[in-house]
């Protein structure tokens, strides 16, 4: 379905204006990086979530939005992303506040999360966390936030970058890292998996649903080339902008995909992690 004036990508006050967000691992630096670039296009709202809201955690990221995008309200949000009942809360909060629901982005957690050692070393308490963290979380996602998309807001309500909302529109994005053993590995594939089976479910509901497969990243500038062969690390910035294109009316017609930001390291090592 294509998009209406009001989420028209080549809005002149950003592809993204009135869009309420919500962005899981938002503690984590690629978390960090899709904030700022949802911010950066107009985005009303941003329910920055993680386990531990630590106020000192967010605080560089409310300054940097304070001073560039002072029309974006971001809001910490303590959030367990495997508790069902907490999505629910998190949703009929969101609704409450804001009237609308349009992004859901699961960024990867913490890296402790996803244990790096061999298979022979992984226990079944490190596979079922590993999963938890990183499939779990798109399930509730995919299964609860929908609804809320679907609610229409026909008048402008009283905050900054408010806007209606007049058709059913919503994108939901699972970034999963394709490179870090053989148990983040499994994750990635059922990741993966959620996705998939979620396009099905969707059909017809206005709401998209896809992956984005995270290569190797470094700090902002990115390093030196990999074992997988790609050139350097990638940045979380990179990221974060495949993230914007998914959220926005410019991947109308994107649904399902896989689509691997990975500095072409996929094509030397093709089994590390789903590609499509």
């Amino acid at each position: 379905m294509d998009t209406t004036e009001d989420f028209s990508p080549y809005r002149s006050d950003g592809k993204l204006h009135g869009f309420v967000c919500v962005v899981t691992g938002a503690s984590q630096p690629v978390g960090q990086a899709i904030i700022k670039e949802l911010a950066a296009h107009g985005a009303a709202s941003i329910y920055a979530c993680d386990k531990a809201t630590i106020p000192s955690t967010y605080l560089p990221l409310v300054t940097t939005l304070a001073t560039c995008h002072p029309n974006t309200n971001l809001i910490p949000y303590p959030f367990p992303v495997t508790a069902e009942d907490e999505t629910l809360t998190l949703i009929d909060e969101v609704l409450a506040a804001f009237g609308r629901l349009d992004v859901w982005i699961c960024a990867p957690p913490a890296p402790s999360l996803s244990p790096p050692g061999p298979l022979a070393s992984t226990t079944a308490d490190d596979l079922d966390a590993c999963l938890r963290a990183h499939a779990i979380a798109p399930f509730f996602a995919l299964k609860h936030a929908p609804p809320a998309m679907a609610k229409l807001l026909t008048a402008k309500l009283n905050y900054p970058n408010a806007a209606p909302k007049g058709q059913v529109y919503g994108s939901i994005v699972v970034v999963v890292a394709r490179s870090g053993g053989s148990v983040q590995t499994i994750a990635a594939h059922a990741a993966l998996g959620v996705v998939r089976a979620g396009v099905g479910a969707l059909r017809g509901s206005g709401v998209r649903v896809n992956c984005i497969g995270m290569g190797r990243v470094g700090g902002e500038g990115g390093d030196g080339g990999g074992p997988g062969g790609e050139e350097r690390a990638g940045t979380p910035q990179e990221i974060a902008r495949v993230a914007g294109f998914l959220a926005s009316g410019f991947s109308s017609y994107v649904n399902g995909a896989n689509l691997v930001v990975d500095g072409g390291a996929s094509c030397h090592v093709p089994m590390t992690a789903p590609r499509g």
